[in-house]
């Protein structure tokens, strides 16, 4: 599901603002103006759920720092528990 939402996130005793741009069942990316360690835990607190994950990849684009996290294990993300600001689900469009 491709996404918009302000996120606070924290790793390694540090916090920043992202930007959720996209999320799954099983992970989610960030943009962010801070690049973030591959391998590091990475959280954040959105709605009523807490997400804590492992980075997989950062990668810089003309924006900022694309962060990829794979969500912990038995952790997932559900709509009905968190739904980000803005939504879109890709298959809609393609309908």
């Amino acid at each position: 599901m491709l996404c918009a939402d302000m996120l606070h996130v924290s790793w390694n005793r540090r916090h920043a603002t992202a930007l959720l741009e996209d999320i799954s069942p099983s992970g989610a990316c960030l943009q962010m103006e801070l690049e973030v360690p591959v391998g590091v835990e990475i959280r954040w607190r959105s709605g009523k759920q807490e997400f804590t994950g492992k980075v997989v990849y950062c990668t810089y684009r003309e924006i900022g720092y694309f962060v990829g996290v794979e969500f912990a294990p038995g952790q997932k993300w559900s709509q009905s528990e968190y739904e980000p600001e803005h939504l879109l689900d890709i298959n809609d469009l393609l309908r």
